[in-house]
């Protein structure tokens, strides 16, 4: 059997989170943003481990009294040392494959969005993840190929779906050509057929259109995407044309994808008037339930409605992440889901 990397909504051991501290890009909004870590904790404890990476002994310590006082499990919590240069666990996390009976854990390198920041503590913390928590079971692959975790989605049957715009850009895997790039995706990480979009894009999000900002699959042939329906909005034709993209799409058995559009938010600028990359389709799915970012917005609610429609099994829970997007992410960028097998037990 090929392994595969495993959908989102796969039972799951763990999130991952690499957690902010005074010398990463949070400090001057640190305790905004530790807040949103603190209620994700929250969330997720309740229903599995939490795997949390901490610089030093003392950010361990201090988050250990923070959940403390908030009455989170410390037994569902678990700590690994690694120094780290920001806080991306989608990207810099390890990406998870299964073959049906083990599992796999993909280390590829990270260099932050093809070059743009630091990113060698980054690209150095999965070693320590699987140094530290991975379970002896699990199979370990380091592959020097340029991939981030929120730049591919895959659904049950194996359909990847990606973005050229990030995947194929030059400043990642320059010495590939696009087919080789293709073949080099497909092999790593098991796919049974490859979807990309040419449309679609998020101002203030510098990963060069990650998947997981615009569209997410859901299981039974579902895509979740996001849609602008004002016209004077700069990304308009963008979006519209991202969605006849969607609607052209066929599976493996050549069957359209059944569309649920998310709204579009009002438009959050930072203080320097720079548009703020807010979507709703940065969710992620844990173990019955799927935690949503929300920014005080009046589309708030409708999002929450038309994720219920994606995921019926599930909680839907909002959480605000308007504390994020002041660093060009939100709630999926910052997690890591670790399915089941994946921990060492204790």
């Amino acid at each position: 059997m090929t392994f595969r990397l495993l959908p989102e909504w796969h039972q799951q051991d763990a999130v991952m989170l690499t957690w902010p501290h005074s010398n990463t890009d949070w400090a001057a909004n640190l305790a905004a943003v530790e807040s949103v870590y603190l209620a994700l904790c929250d969330h997720i404890s309740q229903r599995q481990e939490l795997l949390i990476v901490v610089d030093n002994e003392a950010l361990e310590a201090h988050i250990r009294a923070r959940l403390t006082a908030q009455h989170t499990n410390l037994n569902q919590v678990r700590f690994v040392r690694a120094q780290c240069n920001d806080t991306w666990a989608r990207d810099h996390g390890p990406l998870t494959l299964s073959d049906g009976k083990q599992l796999k854990a993909l280390d590829c390198q990270f260099t932050a969005w093809g070059g743009k920041y630091a990113a060698e503590k980054d690209n150095a913390i999965n070693q320590q993840v699987f140094a530290q928590a991975l379970s002896a079971q699990v199979n370990v692959e380091r592959s020097e190929f340029i991939l981030e975790g929120g730049a591919v989605e895959i659904n049950e049957h194996g359909v990847l779906l990606s973005t050229r715009q990030c995947v194929h850009n030059e400043n990642r895997n320059q010495q590939l050509s696009a087919a080789q790039i293709d073949s080099t995706l497909a092999q790593l990480l098991g796919a049974q057929k490859i979807l990309w979009l040419e449309h679609g894009y998020l101002a203030g999000d510098d990963t060069d259109s990650h998947i997981d900002t615009l569209v997410r699959f859901a299981p039974n042939n579902v895509l979740v995407y996001v849609h602008c329906d004002d016209p004077n909005d700069e990304h308009y034709q963008a979006l519209g044309a991202m969605r006849e993209e969607l609607v052209a799409l066929r599976g493996l058995d050549n069957e359209p994808y059944h569309l649920i559009a998310l709204p579009w938010p009002r438009p959050i600028t930072n203080a320097e008037g720079q548009r703020l990359p807010a979507t709703y389709a940065n969710y992620l799915i844990i173990n019955g339930a799927v935690l949503v970012p929300t920014y005080n917005d009046p589309h708030d609610a409708v999002a929450l409605k038309q994720i219920a429609k994606a995921y019926p099994e599930r909680e839907v829970i909002g959480i605000d992440c308007r504390a994020l997007i002041e660093q060009f992410g939100s709630l999926h960028c910052i997690t890591m889901q670790l399915p089941h097998g994946f921990l060492e037990e204790r």
